[in-house]
């Protein structure tokens, strides 16, 4: 079974709530929640307050994806509102061990994202360690940008190394996934696809959701 995580940061925010209980009630497995501080990315997003109504009224798995500097000063935070995931990114973690350790103490899936422009061999010597990989297929900051292709090959090397290092981290792919490229990364090995402008930015994102989910299982 493939997961879709509709990124909500693409989401109606000035009726957030309906739009939780779209995602409640569609055939989406995860809420995705996009944390930016406008330091690590060109952008701000939400921060505790907003994650404190998806706490009321999410009744989906919480995957938090922290783009932030110092994700360790925050992270009990996140768990402590809710979050069942919580990823920080390669590039914005001075000890990756000590990071990963603090967030699976709090029984905390913990998660990996690299940018474009890392290399997912920086990641073999902790694949082991950690429970998922975020492979940003645009660069982090902004919804609505074109899927990188070069995001294939990356995803083809990554199973490789998890296949080889018999980890059990997911694959997650986060940016531009439509139904033009789902199916191709589910087949190379992606278990959990991240939706935002294609699935809020649709005429009718219920059905969206449920177009993604028939491609993909």
């Amino acid at each position: 079974m493939k997961i879709i995580a509709p990124s909500m940061l693409s989401c109606d925010f000035g009726k957030l709530v309906d739009e939780i209980e779209m995602v409640n009630q569609s055939e989406a497995d995860w809420f995705h929640l996009d944390i930016m501080d406008g330091v690590f990315v060109p952008n701000i997003t939400f921060g505790t307050p907003i994650l404190e109504v998806f706490k009321k009224y999410a009744t989906k798995h919480l995957d938090a994806h922290l783009m932030i500097i110092n994700p360790e000063n925050y992270i009990e935070k996140f768990a402590s509102l809710g979050a069942k995931t919580i990823t920080v990114h390669y590039e914005a973690c001075d000890n990756l061990i000590n990071t990963i350790n603090q967030i699976k103490k709090l029984d905390v899936k913990a998660g990996i994202a690299i940018n474009p422009d890392t290399a997912v061999s920086s990641l073999e010597s902790i694949i082991s360690e950690i429970d998922l990989v975020c492979l940003m297929s645009v660069f982090p900051g902004f919804s609505g940008q074109k899927f990188i292709p070069e995001t294939f090959v990356k995803l083809e090397k990554l199973r490789q190394i998890i296949t080889k290092n018999h980890s059990k981290a997911m694959i997650q792919i986060d940016g531009g996934v439509d139904l033009d490229n789902a199916k191709k990364l589910v087949s190379l090995g992606a278990d959990i696809l991240v939706a935002g402008s294609f699935v809020f930015k649709s005429e009718d994102a219920f059905n969206t959701i449920k177009k993604l989910d028939s491609v993909i299982n």
